[in-house]
């Protein structure tokens, strides 16, 4: 069974949201007081929805902070369990008769 790519939680603001809602980046730049460059890098998959983000997208788009935050959270473990599989996979569970 082939892999599927980890989804950056820009493309989900892209595919889900702006291009459905005919929303351009000019438009939610404006509407958030979100600096253009930071919704392009989001966009982008180059940078991550901080808190500040993601207060400004559930407010503008009638959703939680957590869904937000959330989408970015999984993004992260996905690509820190990647990145790290190696050494993950070393280390051995804690057995309770060893403590």
């Amino acid at each position: 069974m082939e892999k599927l790519n980890n989804i950056h939680p820009g493309e989900i603001l892209l595919e889900e949201f702006l291009n459905p809602l005919s929303i351009s980046a000019y438009r939610l730049a404006k509407d958030t007081a979100i600096p253009q460059t930071r919704f392009s890098e989001i966009v982008k998959g180059r940078r991550r929805i901080t808190a500040d983000t993601a207060l400004r997208f559930s407010k503008y788009f009638g959703t939680t902070p957590k869904f937000w935050l959330g989408l970015q959270d999984d993004f992260d473990l996905e690509e820190e369990q990647q990145s790290s599989s190696h050494e993950l996979n070393n280390i051995k569970a804690l057995q309770v008769d060893e403590v």
